[in-house]
């Protein structure tokens, strides 16, 4: 018996004919597709207490489902007591089924839990259709026990895409049901 995720079944059935009309591609291989989603999680903290990694890195594999690996720092900082080489976040990158899987869980049950939420900002892009969002609090995530938590952390989710223009990606995520405020919210 093979499973497919709900996400991945709604892009295939619903989202590539009505991006296709409503982009107006010649072909359903033109439409843009989600590739990957990158979590990472910044720890500067990470330099004084390495209590503080072990426990981001626990963490993040609930969250995504998938092991963490920590990253490294590439440059020396004098100020910030840093040298080349040591650990100073997590990141855990998402493809497949257990990206569908993720994003299902993001959209459906954590997004809901942020407070005073009002809509994603739509300033995330980076110019080649790609979406990053940042979340201020890892406890949104039903995953994560508030009960066990040390301190609370942010992390950076990015949507990395095929498509090729800002509008297109915009568009693609929309239709995933990432809820976006309105433009004139923005102001």
């Amino acid at each position: 018996m093979n499973y497919t995720p709900r996400l991945k079944q709604k892009y295939n059935e619903e989202i590539v004919p009505s991006l296709k009309e409503e982009l107006q591609f010649s072909s359903v291989m033109r439409v843009p597709k989600l590739v990957k989603i990158s979590l990472n999680q910044g720890l500067g903290a990470a330099i004084m207490d390495k209590k503080i990694l072990e426990n981001a890195l626990e963490e993040m594999t609930l969250i995504a489902g998938q092991r963490a690996v920590q990253t490294k720092s590439r440059v020396d900082i004098s100020n910030f007591k840093l040298r080349k080489g040591m650990p100073i976040g997590a990141r855990v990158t998402l493809r497949g089924n257990q990206m569908y899987e993720f994003l299902d869980r993001l959209i459906s049950v954590s997004i809901p839990r942020i407070r005073d939420f009002r809509g994603i900002s739509d300033k995330g892009f980076d110019g080649r259709g790609n979406y990053t969002l940042g979340i201020s609090e890892q406890i949104i995530f039903p995953e994560i026990n508030i009960d066990k938590i040390s301190r609370i952390n942010g992390m950076d989710i990015t949507f990395v895409t095929t498509a090729q223009t800002d509008a297109e990606c915009l568009s693609l995520l929309k239709k995933f049901g990432l809820p976006f405020m309105n433009q004139n919210q923005n102001q």
